[in-house]
């Protein structure tokens, strides 16, 4: 029988316990409620903070894994008993907490553990999730913001351009048409002549930087039928074949067999996978492997266009959409390469992606939606006649 002596010990040291999960608790409330800490950093807290909380805090170790990756106690190894509790987000397992002991340990109320270390378990699971979700939340809305930024740059960009772009249009013709009348003056000098050609063709050139302003501001519609991705990318690489040979390229294809065909302007989107795959073979000058793939949806087909080439920072990868930017050297392009494909893509109600790390390649993704014609049902069309 139980002295009161014995319940007194008893009930002082379930109030230490009780302080220790609750001032483990709060201890991970207050790392949560820091909105500049990092994920990482989060995770190593709860993980040193939750031994503490246990009943033989100087041997209990513990890890939280999420998404594959895990943060640990120094001294967590292979555990004899253990705790486990899942973290589930939006419905979703996504990795869990244990706490643990690595040698053997008096048996309480299941195992060495007790209840209350249990629920507790499960409660810090529930606040990382709420965190973690709370912090990809904040993540994704800062990503969104971000692409409304970035378009609306473009489009006051798209505006300037359209608008120098109309500018230059008059002056150029004037300047084209006079050097061809002067070019039919008869008993011209020698000199003459070919100064009066290299005025021509100075001005064509500009005239066709004028007209790429203009698709990039969207002031060219494009001329659409329908057309199949997988035959303009044959026909792109059939022209840039002996490029790619010359440059060391292997080019591996994956075209799929049952892509959708789609409304599009078929010399504006090859002129877009020129771009795309000039790029990658300047990126790739001691050669490497071009990979291009095709996938066709219900909705939209994909174009997928991969590199092994030295890829870019991502200082350089905010303003690739911006005209007349370029990292080449002087003559070997304007910068309108990807700016004008952007406004083909977007004038095209699709999507073009560019992922790219330094040393590691970039990958380009371009999504084009697939219009499909409303079918109704035999019912409805027999009852109209």
């Amino acid at each position: 029988m139980k002295t009161v002596d014995d319940i007194n010990r008893e009930a002082q040291t379930d109030l230490r316990e009780r302080v220790k999960e609750l001032s483990c608790l709060y201890n991970i409330a207050h790392l949560a409620s820091q909105k500049d800490i990092t994920m990482s950093d989060m995770l190593k807290g709860v993980v040193e903070g939750l031994p503490s909380a246990w009943l033989y805090p100087e041997a209990a170790c513990a890890r939280v894994v999420l998404d594959g990756r895990s943060h640990c106690t120094n001294n967590y190894r292979r555990l004899c008993h253990r705790q486990t509790v899942p973290i589930v987000i939006n419905g979703k397992l996504r990795g869990y907490i244990e706490v643990g002991y690595s040698d053997k340990r008096p048996r309480r109320d299941h195992g060495p553990f007790l209840n209350e270390e249990r629920n507790l378990l499960e409660a810090v699971a529930k606040e990382v999730a709420i965190v973690i979700m709370r912090k990809e939340a904040e993540q994704d809305r800062s990503k969104l913001e971000e692409q409304l930024r970035h378009a609306d740059r473009l489009a006051t960009v798209g505006q300037l351009a359209a608008g120098v772009a109309h500018e230059l249009n008059e002056p150029l013709g004037h300047i084209l048409g006079f050097a061809q009348l002067a070019q039919k003056c008869p008993d011209l000098p020698t000199q003459a002549q070919a100064d009066i050609g290299k005025i021509l063709s100075t001005s064509l050139y500009a005239r066709e930087i004028v007209k790429k302003l203009l698709i990039f501001a969207r002031q060219i519609p494009p001329q659409k039928g329908k057309v199949n991705v997988n035959h303009l990318v044959t026909e792109v690489l059939n022209f840039l074949e002996s490029r790619c040979v010359s440059n060391g390229i292997n080019v591996v294809c994956g075209f799929s067999s049952n892509i959708p065909e789609i409304d599009a302007d078929g010399s504006q989107l090859k002129q877009v996978f020129v771009n795309l795959i000039v790029n990658a073979l300047q990126a790739m000058p001691d050669g490497g492997c071009l990979r291009i793939n095709t996938r066709g949806e219900s909705r939209k087909v994909s174009v997928v266009v991969e590199d092994t080439g030295v890829g870019m920072e991502q200082e350089i990868l905010d303003k690739i959409f911006t005209p007349f930017f370029t990292t080449k050297e002087i003559g070997l392009g304007t910068g309108l390469g990807l700016p004008v494909s952007h406004g083909i893509i977007a004038s095209h109600q699709g999507t073009i992606r560019v992922e790219s790390k330094a040393g590691k390649g970039t990958v380009c993704t371009i999504e084009l939606p697939v219009k499909r014609v409303r079918r109704y049902r035999n019912e409805a069309r027999d009852a109209l006649f």
